[in-house]
């Protein structure tokens, strides 16, 4: 290398440990979030009244029937006085619920524009159909089996374990505007809960979708990622988020999770690890060494990271479950940090290693940043998600190149983005909490470690099965072909003259 690129070198490396030292000597505990929205925020005392003011008592052929819920109602009204009433902090919840629900949605389109845009021209309409097909599988299986399932209440077939499936019935049966559904610190409706855990479902499927993309056979597939969503997620997701035994873990403080490090990325990227080896990696990726096979198209590539990054603000804001305003806050600015950070990090490490920018590796270090911080973006500071995000970009950087070395092909960095960045944001988790909650690395690596586990264990049971039954993998003149011909029989762009060798 010349003197220029030394000097290059030099700077690069210069930027990142300066940026490092920034961050390491800021203090950690800038801000002191909490764990759990508190049941109300009260207003500055310079706008509160001398005294509080309640609401009129109606008129008693009027009045509704106590519930139990009616104690939580009225402290809330009796905390913040005349300037909000415990029924606007339901209903702006529920309208965050809502908000946060379709962002999730766009994170699809996001998906699919990521894995089209990194992967072949020739094999665009295949990736579009699976990431279109993808969320209509998702939300029918979730509300068919998956929801109660997911969250079984009492009915657990195997306590803390098991619990079977069932439709989704009257989930307004409370009359769907009292905090009869989950009290105040789940403030939403029934439907509402429900439609916002559904758009997480089908993720763990669109994880797997781009690390087989451009030699998997269509149908084995959506079976495969039918399977996945209906049983494997909402059973593996009850240990936690459904009150089963991950509880027990970290001494009894249970397993932190906020959003989905580890239930929904590293689960969506082992199980993707494991179809990934059954199914090999794609012809003429591999030789006496790795050839890179260049994706089709960086603007969609660009779009689609910033559709995912805009989507997190409703993926982990969402999981706030309220519109409580102090952790609401908090975890939109611990997102976004830890993104920017992520692709910081990727973009600056990847220069330095092959001396130029490179922007694959930007992209997939904003997300690796946005995974890394989805298990405990409502208890770090925001300097605390700055490191985070930064590690997980440097992290996702060696992991894609160290996959390759061992011939481990995943065409968009799936496996090293949501899986390998799933174990380091659930470990973070013990690491950067500033609310002392007492969740331990062991505990932590426990619960990441059984997730991934299973995931791997259920794909390579019914992925197996698919191979060495009806195939998983298209024949050699359709994968060179391109699988828009060979399964759809149309092309995403016919009047384009691709260039051959």
């Amino acid at each position: 290398m010349g003197t220029a690129g030394v000097v290059r070198r030099a700077a690069l490396l210069t930027v990142l440990l300066a940026t490092l030292t920034t961050v390491l000597a800021l203090p950690v505990a800038a801000q002191e979030p909490m764990a759990e929205p508190p049941a109300a925020e009260a207003p500055a005392e310079a706008m509160a009244p001398a005294e509080p003011v309640a609401p009129a008592a109606a008129p008693a052929a009027e009045a509704e029937p106590e519930d139990e819920y009616r104690a939580d109602y009225d402290a809330l009204v009796a905390e913040q006085g005349q300037y909000a009433y415990a029924f606007d902090f339901f209903a702006l919840s529920m309208v965050w619920t809502v908000v946060a629900t379709g962002l999730v949605f766009i994170m699809h389109l996001g998906f699919a524009m990521v894995e089209s845009g990194l992967t072949q021209s020739k094999n665009t309409v295949n990736i579009l159909f699976k990431n279109t097909l993808i969320p209509c599988i998702g939300l029918l299986t979730y509300a068919v089996w998956g929801f109660a399932a997911h969250y079984p209440g009492d009915s657990w077939v195997i306590p803390g374990f098991l619990a079977f499936g069932s439709p989704v019935g009257d989930l307004n049966a409370d009359g769907g505007a009292t905090f009869g559904y989950g009290g105040v610190g789940l403030a939403m409706t029934g439907y509402g809960d429900f439609m916002f855990q559904a758009m997480f479902a089908a993720t763990a499927a669109t994880i797997v979708s781009g690390a087989v993309a451009e030699r998997v056979k269509l149908l084995p597939f959506l079976i495969y990622a039918t399977l996945l969503v209906m049983f494997a997620y909402p059973w593996i997701g009850s240990w936690h988020w459904g009150g089963g035994w991950f509880s027990s873990l970290n001494g009894g403080n249970g397993f932190k999770d906020f959003a989905g490090s580890s239930m929904v990325h590293a689960f969506g990227g082992f199980a993707a690890l494991a179809c990934v080896l059954l199914l090999g990696p794609r012809k003429g990726k591999y030789g006496p060494g790795a050839h890179p096979i260049q994706g089709h198209s960086m603007p969609l590539a660009t779009i689609g990271v910033f559709l995912l990054w805009l989507g997190w603000f409703g993926f982990n804001g969402g999981s706030v479950l309220s519109a409580a305003p102090g952790p609401l806050g908090l975890v939109i600015a611990t997102t976004a940090l830890a993104a920017a950070a992520g692709g910081l990090g990727a973009a600056i490490t990847s220069w330095m290693q092959s001396g130029k920018p490179d922007l694959s590796m930007a992209l997939n270090g904003i997300l690796a940043g946005l995974v890394g911080m989805t298990a405990s973006a409502d208890i770090v500071s925001v300097w605390g998600a700055v490191v985070v995000g930064l590690i997980a970009g440097v992290l996702v950087f060696f992991s894609v190149v160290g996959l390759d070395s061992l011939k481990i092909d995943d065409p968009v960095g799936a496996i090293s983005v949501h899986g390998i960045c799933g174990v380091w944001g659930i470990l973070a988790a013990a690491l950067f909490d500033v609310t002392d909650s007492g969740y331990t690395v062991f505990g932590q690596l426990t619960g990441v470690f059984v997730t991934a586990l299973a995931a791997i264990i259920f794909s390579v049971v019914v992925f197996g099965v698919l191979k060495f039954t009806i195939g998983v993998r298209v024949d050699e003149a359709e994968e060179v072909e391109g699988l828009d011909v060979g399964e759809h029989g149309m092309e995403a762009y016919p009047n384009i003259q691709t260039a051959t060798e």
